[in-house]
């Protein structure tokens, strides 16, 4: 039975560890494969590690309130990437000042971001959104089941195998010329 592989790390200039390797810990003990970058990471860096693992996940960490910045055309690189459907969380103190954290959330939605959440958010409840998330954009997880994409192929598959079919049945006179 195989895992789903996110891919975390703490975006920018930003170096605080601590917090994130308490998410590799959290996310590994509810069954996830993590694949932990570390700090100060790129925009390029998280998708070139989705990609390589083939990630349906990507956490970004942000907690010295530049993340508004660092985050800037996340979704838009994932997309020029290839990488879609991803799934894609941002959390931690992701702006500077005393911003409503509903105007933060409205914000990074527009950027793309599927969730976005507050430093103090309970971890269960992200893992058991994450999942979700993953289900709804790739369909049932690694657990021996095809996801969204193969049956989507698997049914224009079978779509075209049934046009061929109908037009092989039809007779030699009645097809329209």
């Amino acid at each position: 039975m195989g895992k789903d592989t996110i891919v975390i790390g703490v975006i920018g200039s930003d170096c605080h560890s601590v917090g994130n390797k308490i998410l590799e810990l959290f996310f590994t003990s509810e069954g996830f494969k993590v694949v932990n970058l570390g700090v100060m990471v790129s925009q390029q860096e998280f998708i070139d590690a989705a990609i390589e693992t083939n990630a349906k996940a990507i956490l970004v960490s942000s907690l010295y309130g530049h993340g508004e910045i660092d985050c800037q055309g996340f979704r838009d690189l994932c997309l020029e990437k290839g990488l879609d459907p991803i799934v894609l969380y941002v959390g931690g103190n992701l702006v500077v000042g005393k911003t409503p954290f509903s105007v933060v959330e409205e914000k990074f939605k527009r950027m793309g971001f599927d969730r976005v959440f507050p430093p103090d958010i309970d971890l269960k409840q992200v893992a058991e959104l994450l999942r979700q998330d993953i289900k709804e954009k790739f369909g049932s997880s690694l657990n021996g089941q095809e996801n969204k994409s193969q049956s989507n192929q698997n049914k224009q598959l079978s779509q075209a195998a049934q046009a061929d079919q109908n037009n092989r049945q039809e007779p030699e006179g009645s097809r329209t010329k």
